[in-house]
């Protein structure tokens, strides 16, 4: 993660899988007025455990108010989550101790540990049921980066795409898509269950079923179209979307003296549509295929840049930023070998 004035970076690199990199403006996240970036070199890098960063930010998705700092514990930097949230008590004192439990005195309770603090709002009347918050603060262990730590990273260098489409509704694709995965992976393992089975004594064995996912295999034209499929020794079964478009690069991002009609995309556009040297196709893991489109509840457009048997690069761009493209998620996904 590297926070700078105007924008927020987020990098991921795992071992294996899909690679992600974005750039969002800072009101994408936070509210600009209260938004404060001091360091030296204008901007802070940090390596944050994503598990954890997930598990806290879902915590507060319904609270009414979070505040993330960077500080420290002793010598150990951290990231604390500090979220308030409301709720109504169903009895009349503040922290929904029953009432023969409850002090005389309702007018204020707290509750406070290391971890949460409870307060509660009084009613006028004193009955009734009342409007008690709650402060919980969840600290991230993270490392803070040296600049010359990340200035060696960079997006993966791959050679100009066969193939750009823009993606239908994610939310359709990864519905196909996961019920395509399905299908294989029950294929998979009955034909697993059916082959330990034998004849005879001693003829039954043990078969440890394959942990990798079903691949899928993605496909696409420069007239529109693009298909979903996946194959297994008992079937295959695809689906196809029509009508697409195929975005051009813009001109302005050619090198000096290169031409638009040199690119590869260019020469598929030429190629008919009926005919199979015009598509560039991909195999990807299914399961993570289903991740990468869960993006599809903020309701973007994907651009998909298809490197024939090579690599998908996904642009995601996020409502508002169509245009100057200032909110860009790109995933980097490698294509698997038959």
């Amino acid at each position: 993660m590297r926070l700078e004035k105007d924008f927020i970076r987020f990098t991921i690199i795992p071992d294996q899988g899909t690679q992600v990199w974005a750039q969002l403006p800072i009101d994408t996240i936070f509210e600009e007025e209260s938004y404060i970036c001091e360091s030296n070199t204008g901007a802070i890098n940090l390596e944050v455990p994503i598990g954890a960063l997930h598990r806290a930010l879902r915590s507060a998705v319904s609270a009414k108010l979070s505040n993330l700092r960077l500080t420290k514990k002793g010598n150990v930097p951290l990231l604390a989550l500090t979220i308030r949230a409301t709720s109504w008590t169903t009895t009349s004192n503040a922290l929904d101790i029953p009432e023969t439990a409850a002090a005389t005195d309702h007018s204020s309770s707290t509750i406070d540990n290391s971890a949460t603090t409870a307060t509660a709002t009084t009613r006028p009347s004193g009955t009734g049921p009342r409007e008690r918050e709650t402060v919980i603060t969840q600290e991230i262990p993270i490392k803070v980066l040296h600049e010359s730590a990340v200035e060696g990273l960079h997006q993966p260098r791959c050679r100009d795409p066969d193939v750009n489409i823009l993606l239908p509704s994610l939310i359709q694709l990864k519905s196909i898509s996961e019920r395509f995965t399905k299908l294989a992976t029950t294929n998979s393992s009955n034909k697993t269950s059916s082959a330990g089975v034998g004849s005879g004594t001693g003829a039954t064995s043990t078969t440890t079923p394959s942990l990798s996912s079903p691949k899928l295999e993605l496909s696409a034209n420069m007239h529109g179209s693009l298909k979903v499929a996946v194959r297994t020794d008992a079937f295959r079964i695809s689906s196809v979307w029509t009508d697409l478009l195929n975005p051009s690069l813009d001109p302005g991002q050619l090198d000096e003296g290169r031409d638009l009609g040199q690119l590869p995309s260019e020469r598929m556009r030429e190629v008919p549509a009926d005919d199979e040297a015009g598509w560039a196709k991909v195999r990807i893991d299914g399961k993570d295929w289903s991740r990468i489109l869960s993006v599809g509840r903020l309701n973007p457009r994907v651009v998909a840049s298809f490197i024939n048997e090579t690599a998908l690069v996904l642009y995601v761009f996020l409502p508002g930023s169509w245009n100057e493209q200032d909110s860009c998620l790109t995933y980097y996904i490698t294509s698997y070998a038959v």
